[in-house]
């Protein structure tokens, strides 16, 4: 059973009935009220720790039931202040800066964060979950060797501590050390240790997994499935909003963009022309795929809008093509997806992947396609381009490509918002 923790020091104790009442009204949600009566301990009493962590805990409260970052920031700043009284108990330490830290986080302050939570890794070096939660910080600002080195830390101290194991397992896997995160990954989530069961340490073990040819790959896939992660075992995007309507493959008329799709097909030897002419002059307008996705050859895209901002600068070399666009909304303003030329060469294959929502739908528009070698598979089913038609799929699916002929292949990629979400969902969405 978990030990309550004590967070009254002598002090305290002798103003414990006092300090009661105000908790009691804190924990009836009469916030306004318990923060008004934890100022006036805090002004009677100000060297009490519990008195002034009750006004820290009571502005927390206000300011969610408000919506107010300013008074989240005054709740942070008194939870800093319990720390640097004398005789704090060492519970209330421990929770006082671990809150202050989740608060920061939650600001986006990721910075302050980190500083607080090296601060209690400082004061109780014994503690495994404090350096756990610091890992965490430098993940958060993408320090991902600190993290690596904090993880080592807690593994050789607690070689078994199932988070430290997900979480050094993903560090592995972004270094591209596939083989050796996979008994991190694995093993940490069969811990089942709190903090283990994430979306993301299914998706990436199974990768892994996948990359390594290990049909296990599906089994780890299903339990994300099953744990309520993933919408099923092929469709594992990570972003995703419930209930749109889910399928591999679409056709022009299912997704109602026939306009957009008429247009792209009219147009396709415009669309290409300008392609090539970028080809030509500016090869490097063209950049490297840069995700990982690819587990050979060459892969290159050249992007004219991305997460519904037009790249002004592209568009000047593609001047028509993007006139065209223009008009159809549901392409250029769909924030979770780009708009791109995409060309690949002959001895290229990209690996099984997942996009990471299921907002959008994706377009291919086939631009100079080579008779034979090239395909592409989402969930289980094969499909080939052909020049001047489009190809719709849902590449929140699992989906893999080819490129096996004996030429280049380049398509036009228009990615458009999934046909069932609102206007205000498209407009309130986060970009991806």
């Amino acid at each position: 059973k978990k030990k309550k923790p004590k967070l009254l020091n002598k002090f305290d104790k002798t103003i414990k009935a006092e300090l009661d009442a105000a908790e009691k009204l804190r924990k009836k949600g009469k916030v306004e009220e318990a923060l008004r009566a934890f100022e006036a301990l805090v002004n009677q009493y100000p060297q009490s720790p519990r008195a002034r962590y009750g006004k820290a805990q009571s502005e927390d409260d206000l300011a969610e039931k408000m919506r107010s970052n300013e008074m989240l920031q005054q709740a942070i700043k008194t939870y800093d202040e319990v720390v640097s009284l004398p005789n704090v108990p060492s519970d209330l330490i421990k929770l006082s800066l671990k809150r202050e830290a989740d608060r920061q986080q939650f600001l986006g302050r990721m910075r302050g964060s980190l500083v607080t939570l090296q601060k209690l890794v400082h004061l109780f070096p014994s503690e495994t979950s404090f350096k756990n939660d610091l890992g965490v910080g430098y993940l958060l600002i993408g320090d991902n060797s600190n993290a690596k080195k904090v993880y080592e830390e807690v593994l050789s101290l607690a070689p078994n501590d199932g988070f430290a194991k997900v979480h050094y397992g993903f560090i592995l896997k972004a270094e591209n050390k596939i083989a050796e995160s996979i008994p991190y990954l694995q093993e940490g989530l069969e811990s089942g240790d709190p903090g283990t069961d994430d979306g993301r340490f299914y998706f990436h073990l199974g990768d892994a997994l996948q990359r390594m040819g290990d049909k296990e790959a599906y089994k780890w896939y299903e339990l994300g499935y099953q744990r309520g992660h993933f919408a099923s075992v092929w469709q594992r995007s990570l972003y995703n909003v419930k209930g749109l309507k889910a399928q591999p493959w679409w056709t022009a008329r299912e997704t109602g963009y026939t306009e957009l799709v008429k247009s792209l097909e009219k147009n396709w030897k415009l669309i290409r022309d300008e392609g090539l002419a970028v080809m030509d002059k500016k090869r490097s307008l063209f950049l490297p795929e840069d995700e990982n996705l690819r587990e050979k050859g060459d892969w290159s895209q050249f992007t004219l809008w991305q997460q519904g901002r037009k790249n002004e600068n592209a568009c000047k070399s593609v001047p028509k093509t993007c006139a065209l666009l223009e008009r159809f909304p549901e392409a250029t303003g769909c924030r979770r997806g780009q708009i791109k030329y995409s060309i690949m060469h002959p001895g290229t294959h990209v690996w099984p992947h997942t996009g990471p929502t299921n907002c959008r739908l994706r377009m291919h528009l086939g631009l100079v396609i080579p008779k034979e070698g090239c395909r592409i598979r989402c969930a289980q089913e094969n499909r080939f381009w052909e020049e001047g038609k489009v190809l719709i799929f849902d590449d929140s699916f699992e989906h893999e490509v080819w490129q096996d002929a004996e030429s280049y292949r380049l398509i036009f990629i228009v990615d458009v918002w999934h046909p069932e979400l609102t206007a205000q969902q498209r407009r309130t969405l986060p970009a991806i």
